[in-house]
Parts: structure tokens; C-alpha cells; sequence
């Protein structure tokens, strides 16, 4: 507690004597300052007890008092003393009925006490106060240490909340509350999500205050890179003083260290990771159990899915996925997202990975939920394992959603400019679920996903779609048109001659099942001529319709013939 007007009234050594403003005496005192200005305003800061002997003023002016007092309010000055018996042997009348009227302290002084000796009560105060508050704050950086040892996160919020006679809370780096101190406060601390999502776009360390009708709270980024990895939240009823400030600080530090030991754990653990997937990948689940101990052994306990992303160029997406668009994109849903999804997608969309951003919106699902997964890079990919049905799976195809209804958004703003940016996008393929002896062909089916995703210009394809779906849209890529139109070829030339249309007469028997008749009902003409003009496609083409793989490659070939020309 600073020292206050009324504390060096209470001084013994100072003789002060209270003459008005006995109401205001509990003023703080920034500092005790002795000037004989006519007016001192322009060196005044506020806070001040200004101590004169009314050397240049005419203290007997009721008008001049007045005004003189005024100011000396309207700056801040909380009190004014008035040394006796050096220039006036009292207070004048003027001067005393000014400061009575304004509210402003007036505290006579004797003449056997110096300016020096308050300045010095007041210095004497000011240092004291600081020690205690140092003090306190070494006392509180302890309790804090202490608890973070014991206790981990959840202790030290607990400890600082009491410091702060207030409440603390802890986000993840997706926004999420993950532990609040005292329990009541974590409905408080999660409408603050908007604001720790405004504070993550800044980068660390970076700090706002956010001024609510029940409390004030200060938000703090926590992490040493570029984004911040989690946020601190400090809620009190008023300005934090200087002692809850070091503890605060001091939680701060202990918080980041913490993270950043998590971040070189992680990387520890991501090592594991890496090893459990080679020995997944090579057939040797047991191996692999071995190996996943109690850090990743229950995600091999069920059924998991394999996810497989990768960074591909937005303008040969752009491409393939005109060439090979029908319709049966996935819904996407932005209004749907949550915060941290959102934010993760705007990071992306501003030029940052999109594949961390990936990483961040999985782990924090998966960290609420408690769910295990397993992350790997993986050359130039990225390789998941998450639980089957778990919120990794969620999150994966909330961010896919998001990340395409970004991207078409995008995709007309560039249209409408003129500008075709080249800005990298995320493509995944999702497994069918799987178990640890099945991990290859889980692994081969995300990777075909992605193939399919990467062809139609998707952000998530899931293997199970292709089962679902038709082959029909894959024939869509270019080198399977390239193949139809030089196995056909040699038919157009043919029939661009006007000796005979062979490539619908085969279609037409096709399509028929090799059924003469009917084929030749669908064409308007005789079986003979149809089976004429059938031999003369062998002749043609040096194939006989006999085989059913030529019979499937010319079937095949016409239908992408046909697409490419819709």
C-alpha cells in the first residue's frame, strides 16, 4: 500500500496538523514536491502533496486562491502543505476557505519541520512499499514454483488465482480452455475465446485487456516461436498492483517454460511415433505394440483410420478439378466451424502451413477428448493415426470443410481480380478403418484417397467413397483420355469418311452386351450389317471383340471419349 495522506499525518516526527479536506485524507502519495510557483501545473503528474511557504502568491486574495486551488485540483494534486511561520505565521483565511470549498487536503506545517524531512517520510514509504511488494512477489514466484512442480498447470492457476484475489485460466493453442482455477471460472473463461483467438494472430509475447461489467481481465500469450501455444487468462476486480503483477509475471514464466519442455517432449514422442509407423508399415504389429508402450499402445487397441496429407499448388488443383468436377465435392459447412478451426484456416489462408495448421486443430481435439494420436512426418507428407469414430476424424474433415469453403471464396475473388494466386493447399486421403496387422493396406488406401483428392481438386477424399462411388469420374485424368482417343482414333478417321458409322455401332453393342439383335434395333439397321461392320472394327483395330479385356478397354475408352466431349 502506498503511503497516504493520512499515514503521514499519523507520522510522529512530522508534527503535521489536518486544516480542510479531512474527508480526502486516504489519497495515495505518488511523491512530496516543494514549489513556489505562481503556477506549478506544468510540472505535476498527479499524485502529488505540493508543500509551500506562499513565497510569490498572494495568499490573502480570495479570488487568486481560488483559482490557484482549482488547478492545483484539476491536475491531480491530492494535497497541499503549507509551512507556518516563514512567510505568514498562519494559513491565510483566503487560502483556507478555498481549499475548505474545493475538497483539496491543506495540512499545516510546522516551522521546525523541513520539506526534506516529508519528502523523505514519503520516499521512505514509496521504497518500503516496493520492497514489500518484492518481496511478496518472491514469495509468490516460490508458491507458484512449487505448486507447478507438484501439481503441474492446474496448481499453479490455483495459487495465482489466491495471489491475485481473482480467478486464472489456461488455453491451448486452438483456444480451448484447458484448465481454470477456481472451477466456477471456466464458464467465464470460454467467452474469452474470441479474444485468445485475436490475441494468437499476434505473435509472442503478446497481451491485451479485455473490460468486462463484472471484471478485469488481461489475456498473455504463452510460447517462444511465432505462434504462441497456449494463453493465460487473469481475472481481478480491479488493476493489478505491483505484487500480483510479479506473480503474474512469474506464472507467465513458469507456464512458458512448461510449454516449451512440452514442445521438446513432443518431439521425443513424435520420434516413437515414427518408429511405431515403420514397424506397422513392415508387418510387425507386435513389434510395434512393443515399441508404443503406454504412450501410443491404445490407439492400437482399436480400430484406427490412417490419414496421409500432403501440400499441393492451388492452380494444378484449380485445373484438375474443372477437368474432373461432378458435383459430388463435400458440403462445406464454414458456418459450422469452431473458433480454433477457423482461425487455423485464416492462418493458412494468409500464407501459413497449411499443414500445421492441420496438426494444431487435430492434437487439440484429440487433447479434449483424451484421445491418443500418433503424428508423422513422413518425407513431404504427413501421416495420422487417429481413432476411428474420435474427434480426430472430426476435426480432420471440419478443417477439409472449412479449408474448401475458404478456398472457393478465394477462387472468385481471384476471378473477379484477375489474379490467379499460387498459394499451396492441403489434399488428405482417409483410410477405411483398420487394425495394426492391416496398417499397409490402410496405408494404401490413404494414399489412393489422396491420389483421387489431388485429381478432383478435394481438400479429404475417404477410401470407402471410392468403394461407394463410380470409377467413372477417374476417367477424367488426362493420360486415360490420351490412351482413349489413340486406341479410338483409327475408328474416327474411318467413319469421317462416310464409309460407315463404326463407333456408335459399337457403343450400340456394347452397351447391348454383344446382343445382335437388339443392338441392331437401337441403330435402325439389319444384325448382318451390324455384324459387318463389328468384323471391320477388328480388322481396324487388329483386336477381336472375343476378349473381354479389348471389350472392357474400348467400353472404358468411349466413355472418356464421351466425357471429354460434354
Amino acid at each position: 500500500m502506498p503511503p497516504t495522506l493520512a499515514s503521514l499525518v499519523h507520522h510522529s516526527a512530522l508534527k503535521l496538523t489536518v486544516r480542510a479536506g479531512e474527508d480526502h485524507l486516504d489519497a495515495p502519495v505518488r511523491w512530496a514536491h516543494a514549489s513556489e510557483l505562481a503556477d506549478p501545473v506544468p510540472y505535476m503528474e498527479g499524485g502529488e502533496l505540493l508543500l509551500i511557504t506562499a513565497l510569490k502568491l498572494d495568499a490573502e486574495d480570495p479570488e487568486a486562491m481560488r483559482r490557484y486551488v482549482k488547478r492545483l485540483a484539476g491536475a491531480g494534486v491530492v494535497g497541499l502543505g503549507f509551512a507556518v511561520g516563514v512567510h505568514y505565521p498562519d494559513i491565510p483565511k483566503a487560502l483556507l476557505d478555498a481549499a475548505t470549498d474545493a475538497g483539496l487536503p491543506l495540512i499545516e506545517v510546522p516551522r521546525r519541520t523541513p520539506f526534506l524531512a516529508i519528502s523523505k517520510a514519503v520516499s521512505a514509504a514509496i521504497a518500503a512499499e516496493q520492497y514489500q511488494a518484492v518481496t511478496a512477489g518472491f514469495a509468490a514466484q516460490r508458491e507458484l514454483t512449487r505448486q507447478a512442480l507438484s501439481d503441474g498447470p492446474e496448481g499453479l492457476l490455483l495459487s495465482l488465482a489466491g495471489q491475485v484475489d481473482g480467478w486464472a485460466a489456461l488455453y491451448d493453442a486452438s483456444g480451448a480452455v484447458v484448465a481454470a482455477a477456481p472451477e466456477w471460472a471456466a464458464r467465464r473463461a470460454a467467452r474469452l475465446t474470441a479474444d485468445v483467438e485475436r490475441l494468437r494472430e499476434r505473435p509472442a509475447p503478446a497481451s491485451s485487456v479485455v473490460a468486462g461489467a463484472e471484471d478485469r481481465v488481461e489475456l498473455h500469450s504463452l510460447g517462444t516461436g511465432r505462434r504462441p501455444r497456449a494463453a493465460l487468462a487473469v481475472g481481478t476486480a480491479s488493476t493489478l498492483g505491483t505484487a500480483e503483477r510479479y506473480a503474474l509475471h512469474s506464472a507467465i514464466a513458469l507456464l512458458t517454460l512448461t510449454t516449451e519442455r512440452s514442445r521438446s517432449l513432443h518431439a521425443a514422442e513424435q520420434r516413437i511415433g515414427a518408429a511405431v509407423l515403420r514397424m506397422l508399415l513392415a508387418g510387425e504389429p507386435d513389434h510395434a505394440r512393443t515399441v508404443a508402450g503406454d504412450l501410443y499402445g491404445s490407439l492400437l487397441d482399436a480400430p484406427f483410420r490412417l490419414v496421409v496429407a500432403e501440400v499441393a499448388s492451388a492452380s494444378a488443383a484449380r485445373v484438375r478439378a474443372g477437368a474432373a468436377d461432378t458435383g459430388d465435392g463435400a458440403d462445406a459447412a464454414p458456418g459450422t466451424a469452431s473458433a480454433a478451426v477457423l482461425a487455423a484456416v485464416a492462418d493458412a489462408s494468409g500464407g501459413g502451413d497449411p499443414l500445421a495448421g492441420l496438426v494444431d486443430v487435430v492434437e487439440a481435439a484429440a487433447a479434449r477428448s483424451g484421445e491418443a494420436l500418433l503424428v508423422v512426418p513422413y518425407g513431404e507428407r504427413l501421416v495420422l493415426l487417429v481413432v476411428d469414430g474420435g474427434a480426430g476424424v472430426r476435426a480432420c474433415a471440419e478443417y477439409a470443410a472449412a479449408l474448401e469453403a475458404g478456398r472457393g471464396t478465394a477462387g472468385r475473388e481471384a476471378t473477379a481480380s484477375g489474379t490467379s494466386g499460387e498459394e499451396a493447399e492441403l489434399v488428405m486421403g482417409l483410410s477405411a478403418p483398420a487394425g495394426p496387422i492391416a496398417a499397409a493396406t490402410a496405408y494404401k488406401q490413404s494414399e489412393q484417397a489422396l491420389s483421387v483428392a489431388r485429381r478432383r481438386g478435394r481438400t479429404l477424399v475417404e477410401h470407402e467413397e471410392l468403394a461407394a462411388g463410380s470409377v467413372l469420374p477417374l476417367l477424367a485424368d488426362d493420360a486415360v483420355r490420351a490412351f482413349a482417343d489413340g486406341l479410338l482414333r483409327a475408328l474416327h478417321e474411318h467413319d469421317a469418311t462416310g464409309r460407315g458409322d463404326l463407333v456408335a455401332s459399337l457403343r450400340a453393342w456394347l452397351s447391348r452386351h454383344g446382343q445382335w439383335d437388339a443392338a441392331a434395333a437401337d441403330l435402325g439397321v439389319h444384325r448382318h450389317t451390324l455384324r459387318y461392320r463389328m468384323r471391320r472394327v477388328e480388322e481396324i483395330l487388329g483386336r477381336s471383340l472375343d476378349d473381354p479385356d479389348v471389350r472392357m478397354e474400348l467400353w472404358l475408352s468411349l466413355k472418356a471419349t464421351s466425357m471429354g466431349s460434354d
